[in-house]
């Protein structure tokens, strides 16, 4: 019936709605949740010229849109015999969707720190070849080396834990479901 279609049509703009605010918690924007809820409800790849269309975004908008996703490892382009234009088609696992979430952030955090490490110790270096350091200004500069060690060992520690995520091993200790549990506990 045509009111079904209509509610199981406002059912699916919903859960697409509920997919974009998750994303704001993930610090991606809703854009990119749309368009991943729309291909994940969808089910199938779509164009750029069908999600403008689904979205009402501009073309290069929603190119930029779908790149991101691609750099957020949510999404890739497939390829569709037949075919001519570029497919996009989102990861349908709600885990992996997370992982990849997860770690491509905490990946560029990563990034960014040792960039910023880097940095700062060739500051420090210039500054104690520059010329003699008086004993205090030698005491500071040991001991921001010092709680630059430990902010290179606090992000070794978040390497390690988006590998332990990318690996899969988190779900054997934290499995993807409860044997009998109630889901919505």
């Amino acid at each position: 019936m045509e009111g079904d279609k209509d509610k199981i049509a406002d059912v699916k703009t919903q859960f697409i709605d509920k997919i974009a605010d998750n994303m704001s918690s993930f610090g991606v924007s809703t854009s990119v949740g749309r368009v991943l809820g729309i291909i994940y409800m969808k089910r199938s790849p779509m164009t750029l010229d069908e999600l403008s269309a689904e979205t009402g975004m501009s073309k290069t908008r929603m190119s930029q849109v779908v790149r991101e996703m691609i750099d957020l490892n949510i999404a890739e382009r497939v390829f569709q015999k037949g075919v001519r234009k570029d497919l996009y088609q989102v990861e349908q696992d709600y885990y992996q969707t997370f992982v990849s979430l997860f770690t491509s952030t905490w990946r560029k955090a990563i990034n960014k720190s040792k960039h910023f490490e880097q940095k700062l110790q060739g500051k420090l270096k210039d500054l104690q070849e520059d010329h003699p350091l008086t004993e205090a200004d030698e005491q500071a500069v040991d001991e921001i080396l010092a709680e630059i060690r430990e902010w290179m060992d606090y992000y070794d520690w978040i390497k390690r834990l988006t590998e332990f995520f990318e690996s899969g091993e988190i779900f054997n200790h934290v499995p993807k479901n409860r044997q009998g549990g109630n889901h919505l506990e």
